[in-house]
């Protein structure tokens, strides 16, 4: 917005407001200096001025000033400034600095040094000793550029890190910046000193910090004419650049039925709605989907269920966290913002590592026993040992090696048992059931295979009363929908972990089967062969 357009949105926005004539100003723009580079952002001294006046703020404004002006307009704002009441004070141009004290240069300073200086410039001093006399009420606004300025011994260019006086309110930067937020002063009626500084973007803002009003509300405007389209939209749009209630609420009283009434009372209600600004909060960022789906898979990995990873946040996902926010400390909007995401991020790695630490100390110690019931029962290679082994450890360490020695018992067996014995076993075996296997004993109880069948039989019941869940976590995989592509980084991540899934072919086969089940194992979730959401995310942090 053009700094005319802020001065005629200032206009009309407190056309009917009282003149105070103790809400004074002080405005000086000092672009063209005779023996420095020009400061550019100081031709908005005008602009600055109007806007201060349309607000309702008497005025004492000039530009290009040497130092004799200078002067003289900081004594009719002082005669100005007598009594009760706010100031604001703009000084836009070169300034040069020494210690603590700093100086506004006049037009005409021509390489001043420290003991001339007075001479040539207005000491910021002297206008903080007039502004103190108004504590909590004063605000100093100070505008220059770094630009080509000649300066003499024992002094330096630039503001510098003057002393402010108490009750005093110090902003400082550059130029341009400098009058554009002073510019919005007159806007801010109605608003604490903090929330009117909020504007002052990319400034510096020092001193008497309250929380008090700084200028009183505006009065109640009459409506503008109902064909001043040109201002209504200049009205709208410094509310706009405002962004707070009592800019929107300033338009609404002045076009209750105008162009923007319907924009300006959706904006009053989202500033009062926490979950709105939330979600304007996080549109801002615009979230792409593998970030989305990083946030969901680091909640998971808090065990926070977002109900999926796909990138997509519905209900489950908003959820998941408002429940995070909650646990954090922080308003639950189910909306996420820039630093909660570093935060969640942070805190996600954290608990990865300490999961996989976890890990890593649950299978050493797995690891530990398994080797010591393989050293008291398979390792000797008979046929009870290796039984016995397998029974307790049927994913463990020597599995398939203790499987391996089985059925070379069992080959053995089979050359040495009878024709109608090995026939009814084989028989059994195709049929693969408790009633077959007990069907055999009962036939042949002194059989070679009675062993192996006690051992099925044992398998199978067990089996057998596990199996509604084994269906139930077959059912919660089905529903992750996994393609082949994620089956084969899956089956990768496991592999790298030394789990042994087999051939990487995006096929479960029942190797990949028995690597889940040691993951889920070490990893101290329940232990089913079969992958769920919680897994899943586990898998593709731990993995990395």
């Amino acid at each position: 917005m053009s700094r005319l357009a802020f001065a005629l949105a200032a206009t009309t926005l407190a056309a009917a407001l009282p003149v105070t004539a103790a809400d004074t100003a002080l405005v000086v723009g000092n672009e063209n200096y005779r023996h420095a580079a020009s400061i550019r952002g100081a031709d908005a001294a005008p602009d600055v001025a109007e806007a201060l006046k349309a607000a309702g703020l008497s005025v004492i404004e000039d530009s290009d000033q040497p130092s004799q002006g200078l002067r003289g307009l900081l004594q009719s704002y002082y005669d100005d400034a007598a009594g009760p009441g706010r100031s604001v004070i703009v000084l836009l141009g070169h300034f040069a600095h020494a210690g603590g004290e700093a100086w506004f240069l006049g037009t005409d300073a021509d390489t001043p040094d420290l003991a001339g200086l007075d001479a040539v410039a207005l000491p910021l001093a002297t206008v903080f000793t007039m502004a103190a006399e108004r504590p909590g009420g004063a605000l100093v606004i100070l505008g220059s550029e770094e630009r080509r300025l000649d300066l003499g011994r024992g002094v330096l260019p630039g503001i510098g890190t003057p002393d402010v006086p108490q009750g005093v309110t110090l902003v400082t930067g550059d130029a341009a910046v400098a009058a554009a937020f002073a510019e919005t002063i007159g806007a801010g009626r109605g608003l604490g000193l903090a929330e009117l500084l909020a504007g002052a973007r990319d400034l510096q803002v020092s001193g008497f910090l309250g929380t008090d009003v700084f200028l009183a509300a505006d009065a109640p405007v009459p409506p503008g004419p109902a064909n001043d389209i040109v201002t209504e939209d200049a009205v709208w749009e410094a509310a706009r650049a405002a962004g707070n209630q009592a800019a929107y609420e300033a338009y609404l009283r002045r076009y209750p039925d105008g162009r923007h009434q319907a924009e300006a009372r959706r904006a009053i209600a989202e500033l009062n709605d926490p979950v709105a600004r939330a979600r304007a909060g996080e549109d801002a960022l615009n979230l792409s989907r593998d970030q989305r789906r990083q946030i969901q898979r680091n909640l998971s990995v808090l065990d926070i269920d977002p109900r999926g990873i796909d990138g997509l946040f519905g209900p489950g996902s908003r959820n998941a966290i408002a429940a995070w926010q909650r646990m954090n400390g922080s308003e639950a909007t189910g909306y996420m913002t820039r630093d909660q995401m570093v935060t969640l991020g942070a805190q996600a790695e954290r608990r990865a590592a300490e999961l996989e630490a976890e890990a890593a100390a649950r299978q050493a110690d797995l690891d530990r026993q398994d080797r010591l019931y393989w050293e008291q029962t398979g390792r000797a290679g008979d046929e009870p040992g290796l039984r016995a082994y397998l029974k307790r450890y049927p994913d463990g360490l020597f599995a398939e090696l203790a499987q391996e020695r089985l059925n070379t018992f069992e080959d053995k067996r089979r050359q040495e048992a009878q024709a109608a014995d090995r026939a009814y076993w084989d028989a059994a075996t195709r049929t693969n059931t408790v009633a077959g296997y007990r069907d055999y004993i009962a036939s042949y109880p002194r059989g070679a295979f009675v062993e192996e069948a006690q051992s099925r039989i044992d398998v199978l019941s067990e089996s057998q009363s596990q199996q509604t869940e084994t269906n139930a976590a077959a059912a919660a995989e089905d529903a992750l929908a996994l393609n082949p592509p994620m089956k084969r980084l899956l089956e990768q991540r496991l592999d790298a972990l030394g789990l042994k899934p087999g051939k990487i072919d995006g096929v479960f086969d029942a190797d990949t089967r028995r690597a889940i089940r040691r993951y889920q194992k070490t990893r101290g979730m329940k232990v089913t062969g079969y992958l769920n959401q919680q897994t899943v995310a586990r898998l593709l942090v731990d993995s990395l």
